[in-house]
């Protein structure tokens, strides 16, 4: 007997006496923890599936330890502007083991059927919205500079193109994040490139600048 059952965000497939190393999980070591998200059971070949999840089935467990998983370096690297960032990680995890499998009570759920339309002549497809553009392409606008733009309403090379550098800076002073170092002064040149899909122009500007600022 085996189940598909989701412990921490992750889903995985256990059975009685497994050991798993989940996501860190609240409680402490030796403490008995259940998982009422079960998706599917296998009972000796008789599957019975969730919509999402199956009512009346659980998985019961023990928590062994808590540890960490191994370290995780993370470098990154911009050519030709002396940017090195190496970061390393190491992921909490728990591990448990598998005490049993509860399916008393657990009933099948027959999934909703799809109302067929009648066949009609396809109705052109909606366009999907456009969304926002990605303005850590430009050079000097990192993760929490874009972040702030975004949530002013500055979305796209166009906007940021037609944006003052006063405005960028009232944008930047009223930011809960650090960022008046910054120096907007070539985002509205680099911007309407990019708006404009010249990259190779682009590349050459920013091959010419040294963390957004004119050398």
């Amino acid at each position: 007997m085996y189940a598909i059952v989701e412990i921490a965000g992750q889903q995985f497939k256990v059975s009685k006496d497994q050991k798993v190393y989940v996501h860190r999980l609240a409680e402490q070591e030796g403490d008995k923890v259940s998982f009422d998200k079960v998706m599917l059971l296998d009972d000796n070949g008789t599957i019975t599936l969730g919509a999402p999840a199956i009512d009346g089935a659980s998985v019961e467990a023990k928590i062994l330890k808590h540890l960490k998983g191994d370290k995780v370096i993370v470098f990154k690297k911009k050519r030709r502007k002396g940017y090195k960032v190496k970061n390393g990680h190491r992921q909490s995890l728990t591990q448990i083991v598998i005490e049993g499998i509860q399916s008393s009570g657990a009933t099948k759920k027959a999934a909703p059927k799809k109302e067929t339309a009648p066949k009609t002549e396809a109705a052109p497809k909606a366009k999907a919205s456009k969304k926002g553009d990605d303005l850590k392409k430009i050079e000097g606008i990192g993760p929490k500079a874009a972040e702030a733009l975004v949530a002013a309403g500055v979305d796209t090379f166009a906007k940021l193109a037609s944006t003052s550098v006063d405005s960028i800076k009232e944008i930047f002073d009223a930011s809960a994040s650090k960022l008046s170092h910054l120096d907007p002064t070539t985002w509205a040149q680099q911007a309407t490139l990019a708006a404009e899909g010249k990259w190779d122009e682009l590349q050459k500007l920013q091959d010419e600048l040294n963390g957004g600022k004119a050398v």
